[in-house]
């Protein structure tokens, strides 16, 4: 059983940068891809990006492409997400989940293990 703790929200002005943290205990997190969602209010939660248990090529949807980045660090558990040149639609909840697949997946539902997620706030 892994458990997954968000941290590094806040409020931030557009064009600023905040990096999240997803901290894992409980488990073989190594072995583990990681996605990162994020869940606006009013709409559905939705894929942002995503590294896999190895470290290899990230996957991010088009809207963050070139401002966000993901990286790892299997020795503390920890997966991050750099977000750059942030934008006022950047704001919702965020949320880190781990799946046992070697292959980073945009479905949600295909992610077995989930944080309580961290707000991101972006003011116009």
């Amino acid at each position: 059983q892994v458990q997954l703790v968000e941290s590094g929200g806040g409020l931030v002005q557009a064009g600023g940068s905040l990096r999240l943290s997803c901290a894992a205990s409980g488990g073989a997190f190594t072995w583990y891809t990681v996605g990162w969602f994020r869940q606006s209010q009013g709409k559905e939660r939705e894929f942002v990006g995503g590294i896999p248990w190895n470290g290899g090529s990230t996957y991010f949807t088009d809207s963050v492409k070139g401002r966000f980045t993901i990286s790892r660090d299997n020795a503390k558990n920890t997966v991050f997400l750099q977000m750059n040149n942030l934008k006022p639609e950047d704001t919702g909840v965020y949320y880190c989940a781990a799946r046992a697949g070697a292959f980073v997946d945009v479905d949600a539902n295909n992610y077995m293990y989930w944080g309580q997620g961290t707000q991101v706030t972006v003011s116009s």
